[in-house]
């Protein structure tokens, strides 16, 4: 049953503390491409079946209105995963998402947490431990750190490889998952567990599988410690 309206779902310390725990245990973070709301809402599903710990709602095309009913409708099904809403801190606390992730053109950390209090996980992108430091001390729960590799989405960013992101996860301490992200596939996910890197986040390996469930529960396995 869901909550009456303006009630957040995350105002018991309890509740916090079970998100915090889901979000520690976290390997693999499956984010959403630019794609129909129907076909969101069913890769979305397919990665909670096959095992993503976290997905993100990241659209790029939708008005804000459309955005929206879509994290509703998202929040409404992603009951196993956490549920975390790319850029918007706004459509992230009206669709009671767990969290917001904010690019580095997004609003700060410390904005973001003014806002959302402790309503929201708030994660951060980040490719330099400064960066890294930065955002944790303003109050970042996680960060997405990269790329690990060549990507198309962002040939503007050097990559900076798995020891870049090895690197940034030690400057900021087991308490703040870092998820490695850029470029990353079923044939080079090896290289960043040999980096000791075993957290990470993809979008063309589930979105663009044959079967995205299965895609999705092979990278979780691979991202296990051995």
């Amino acid at each position: 049953m869901r909550n009456a309206p303006g009630i957040s779902r995350k105002t018991a310390p309890a509740a916090d503390l079970k998100l915090r725990k889901k979000l520690q245990a976290a390997r693999l973070y499956v984010i959403t491409p630019d794609v129909a709301p129907d076909q969101i809402v069913e890769i979305a599903v397919a990665a909670q079946r096959g095992g993503a710990d976290i997905v993100q709602l990241r659209d790029k095309m939708l008005g804000r209105r459309e955005l929206l009913t879509l994290a509703r409708r998202l929040r409404e099904l992603l009951t196993d995963s956490l549920f975390i809403v790319n850029d918007h801190v706004d459509i992230a606390l009206l669709s009671e998402a767990d969290g917001v992730h904010l690019g580095q053109d997004d609003l700060s950390v410390a904005a973001a947490r003014r806002v959302a209090a402790n309503r929201l996980i708030i994660g951060a992108s980040v490719s330099s431990v400064e960066a890294a430091r930065s955002a944790v001390k303003e109050g970042a729960a996680y960060l997405g750190s990269g790329p690990a590799f060549k990507t198309p989405i962002k040939v503007q960013k050097p990559v900076i490889g798995p020891q870049g992101v090895a690197d940034i996860a030690a400057a900021v301490g087991p308490k703040r998952p870092v998820f490695a992200i850029g470029g990353i596939t079923a044939t080079n996910i090896a290289e960043l567990a040999a980096a000791g890197v075993h957290r990470a986040c993809v979008i063309r390996a589930v979105a663009e599988a044959k079967d995205p469930e299965q895609a999705t529960r092979r990278l979780r396995a691979m991202l296990s410690p051995k």
